[in-house]
């Protein structure tokens, strides 16, 4: 509920919940707007508990195959199990496979979610959006990322942003649909910070955080003045959502360039080089150890992209033709890179206590084809496929969900991507029952009524 204590003055002592609905039709007679009431809201959430927690979200863009990573057939026919074995790993609830023995390792650590699923059509874009906003964009509604979500409730704990990407947002997977890795409806205010770098590269830099003597101080100057311009003299566009913006972004970016420890949180030279190679001295790998310096640093929420395209480069897509991936390519290249760069994060984290405040979840848009296919792949499969989740709150070592026999569909708790992001959110400390002011400032609900997080990850 809201206690109105003075003139221009509320307390907010809930989040912005159902329950709200029923006060909005009376708010408009004492001028307070839903979109005013939601960020009100947002900051007393903020201040209810759970701040500490940050998120790392690693997206495998192309989609691993289930059956040759976490979810295993070994009895099925040789055209169902594929070319690899199971292992045994630290974790007495499951095996995985031969080509992720770091992963083997620290099983212990984390846990598998082996009944995803969704309905939606078997192109990369519809799942990019549902995995990271939990809906399917329709009706000209893009849904905000999570991260975005986050950032609006939130805010950013200092001057780094709340929500960074890296290396950068996902490019073309075929589909020419939005992927779903910005603010959408919330407006770019809350869009994330791209980073739009290799930080594998050895002349890495961030021009966002170029120093003000290196862009001159004119120039931050001329614009300033600008601003103060446009406040002196257009009071009624200084009131408008467009100036408000150019305020708001300019703070930002403003605050980052001139931020000593922003620069620092990006520094990769600052860390020994045993780190770096313990990471894997590539785009990947120091995306990862990059995310762990920006979490360490304040930022709330990174999203990593394993790759940026499907298309002429060794990725998850494993079609096994060009312009995509034979399962040897994924064997040889992206098993190898990916496992020591996330058995290192989580080793990190742990290493530095951060573990249990920073969730990490590994996601992809759906799975693989039960049946390897004349070209030796396999290819798109939303039927059924593995997720998994550590850290923040998360109990690791136990495999949640089971697929039948060949992989193909859910058998036990099948789990759909609102319910992914829901969980997502519940470690984050957010209340499920929030409302986010949606298009034409109507209340839009944080996730559909009815969806709850998978809460046996967390007992």
């Amino acid at each position: 509920m809201l206690t109105f204590t003075g003139k221009g003055s509320t307390t907010t002592c809930d989040g912005l919940t159902r329950r709200d609905f029923l006060q909005v039709g009376t708010l408009g007679a004492v001028g307070l707007t839903w979109s005013k009431l939601a960020a009100l809201q947002a900051q007393g959430a903020a201040a209810k508990g759970s701040d500490e927690r940050s998120a790392i979200l690693i997206f495998n863009l192309g989609a691993p195959s289930q059956l040759d990573t976490f979810d295993m057939k070994p009895n099925a026919p040789s055209e169902i199990r594929g070319p690899f074995k199971p292992i045994r790993t630290k974790a007495d609830g499951f095996q995985i496979s031969e080509i992720l023995p770091l992963h083997a390792k620290i099983a212990d650590r984390f846990s598998l979610v082996r009944s995803c699923y969704h309905t939606a059509a078997a192109v990369h874009d519809t799942g990019h959006q549902m995995m990271q906003t939990g809906r399917l964009f329709t009706g000209g509604i893009n849904t905000p990322h999570v991260g975005s979500a986050l950032e609006f409730l939130k805010g950013r704990r200092n001057e780094l942003p709340a929500h960074v990407i890296l290396p950068e947002p996902m490019g073309n997977t075929g589909g020419g649909l939005p992927h779903g890795q910005d603010a959408g409806f919330l407006g770019k205010t809350f869009d994330p910070f791209a980073l739009n770098a290799d930080p594998s590269k050895p002349d890495f830099k961030v021009p966002d955080l170029l120093p003000p003597k290196e862009i001159g101080e004119v120039r931050l100057d001329r614009r300033r003045n600008l601003r103060q311009l446009v406040d002196d003299t257009v009071r009624t566009f200084e009131a408008s959502a467009g100036a408000q913006l150019m305020d708001s972004n300019f703070e930002s970016a403003y605050r980052l360039m001139t931020s000593t420890k922003a620069r620092d949180a990006f520094d990769l030279s600052k860390e020994p080089a045993k780190t770096r190679e313990w990471y894997g001295m590539n785009r990947f790998g120091q995306s990862c150890l990059l995310a762990r310096r920006l979490v360490e640093a304040g930022v709330r929420f990174v999203t990593i992209n394993t790759f940026i395209t499907v298309f002429d480069e060794i990725t998850w897509d494993i079609h096994g033709s060009k312009p995509f991936t034979s399962i040897a390519g994924m064997r040889d290249i992206v098993a190898p890179m990916y496992d020591k760069a996330y058995s290192a994060l989580i080793q990190d984290l742990e290493q530095r206590g951060m573990l249990s405040n920073t969730l990490v979840c590994n996601l992809a848009e759906f799975g693989r084809t039960p049946k390897v296919n004349p070209a030796g792949g396999r290819d798109h499969w939303p039927n059924c496929w593995t997720m998994y989740f550590a850290g923040g709150g998360v109990k690791g070592g136990r495999a949640i969900g089971k697929s039948d026999d060949i992989g193909a569909y859910p058998v036990e708790r099948p789990v759909k991507p609102s319910e992914i992001v829901a969980t997502i959110y519940h470690s984050l400390g957010l209340d499920l029952e929030t409302h986010l002011p949606g298009p034409n400032s109507r209340p839009f609900p944080l996730v559909d009524f009815g969806t709850h997080p998978i809460r046996e990850l967390f007992s």
